[in-house]
């Protein structure tokens, strides 16, 4: 009887876990294509001298140039190392990392699927909001020892993770179409799949009070303050931790706290362990601590802001369905088929044009590959 209760719970559990992946997967595949594209027009070989210190013109540039540049996150950190390398501004580098994996379409589309319209542009409207607090926090507090230390660091070169993505230049759209695959494809599996268990095997009831939801002043408060702690711990980065948020949402997570939490995806322990081998203890300490405030004020301003203007959905309806409930022909199911299509097309356009050659590439460090 236990086997059966156990085998029940799992299948409970990847149930919701395909059910999340049917109803995104088109959003995915329209969000890496249209990133791709984008992607395809942007060289990195000239952004590092685009940000030359932290004034507003720099960090807009920066912020610009990380959305158009659209990366992973740990791709994202590992490019910002490069630039700052290369002689960026440690500010605007990391105002570049932060546009770069949390200002981007691929995760404002599948925020709309799964959560809502409203969180996409609360998406939009926080990143900037998180980029200026994030700087003026730098002003007061990043010195000159703390830089000169990150930049010591930096030339020694540790390896961390994606270091082959960040340095390579692509031109090809089915190369970087299939590199951003690649390059999130483990987070995603990873955050559906936690998604899917968390749906199954955790009742509403616990999210409620650990977020404190029965009470809505302070749930509005704690909300942005618990996100990005949650985030930490989830080990979930990139577009893969949506589909946690969906059910931290339908759990009672304050609005606010969505935000915050999706943005704290450059925060997860293991990225907090990569700025330690780029920049040393000290720098790395720096970083989460100013990434988190500025990631818990941001969902604090946002949060406030749409629930004065009546932007904060009323129901908690987030995409989190089972495999039995997601399939059907029905629209989801015709652009899930073309986006499928869409999809071989551009693989195969990749493995006829050395593609296979480039994913090698791609776990190689701290060698720049012009490609595609």
């Amino acid at each position: 009887m236990v086997a059966v209760a156990l085998g029940h719970d799992l299948w409970r559990a990847l149930s919701f876990a395909f059910g999340m992946t049917w109803e995104i997967l088109w959003a995915l595949v329209l969000g890496f294509l249209l990133s791709a594209i984008v992607q395809a027009r942007v060289s990195r070989r000239s952004v590092e001298r685009l940000l030359p210190d932290d004034s507003p013109r720099s960090l807009a540039v920066a912020t610009g140039l990380g959305i158009a540049s659209s990366s992973c996150s740990y791709a994202s950190v590992a490019l910002a190392r490069t630039l700052f390398r290369k002689g960026a501004d440690f500010t605007a580098a990391i105002a570049f990392e932060l546009a770069s994996t949390n200002l981007v379409v691929e995760l404002g589309i599948v925020m709309a699927v799964v959560l809502g319209w409203q969180f996409t542009v609360g998406e939009f409207v926080g990143g900037p909001l998180m980029i200026a607090v994030l700087a003026l926090l730098f002003r007061v507090f990043l010195t000159r020892r703390l830089v000169d230390e990150a930049r010591t660091e930096a030339k020694r070169g540790r390896r961390g993770s994606m270091e082959g993505h960040a340095e390579m230049e692509m031109s090809e759209v089915s190369h970087l179409y299939v590199a951003e695959w690649a390059s999130v494809l483990r987070d995603v599996v990873a955050g559906l799949l936690l998604a899917g268990a968390l749906a199954a095997w955790v009742p509403d009831s616990f999210w409620r009070s650990v977020f404190l939801s029965g009470h809505h002043g302070v749930a509005n408060v704690w909300g942005p303050v618990a996100g990005p702690a949650v985030a930490m711990v989830s080990f979930v980065c990139s577009i893969g931790n949506v589909p946690l948020a969906a059910v931290l949402w339908n759990g009672g997570i304050s609005f606010g706290g969505v935000i915050a939490f999706v943005f704290a995806d450059l925060i997860i322990l293991p990225i907090v362990d990569i700025y330690r081998r780029y920049y040393g203890l000290r720098v790395a300490l720096f970083l989460l601590a100013t990434l988190y405030a500025a990631m818990v004020a941001a969902g604090l301003a946002v949060g406030y802001l749409f629930d004065a203007v009546g932007l904060v959905p009323h129901g908690r309806h987030a995409k989190v369905e089972s495999a039995a409930t997601a399939l059907g022909w029905n629209a989801t199911s015709v652009l899930d088929l073309i986006a499928l299509a869409v999809s071989a097309a551009l693989v195969w356009r990749f493995s006829t044009t050395g593609g296979r050659e480039m994913l090698r590439l791609m776990n190689e460090p701290d060698h720049t590959h012009v490609h595609g």
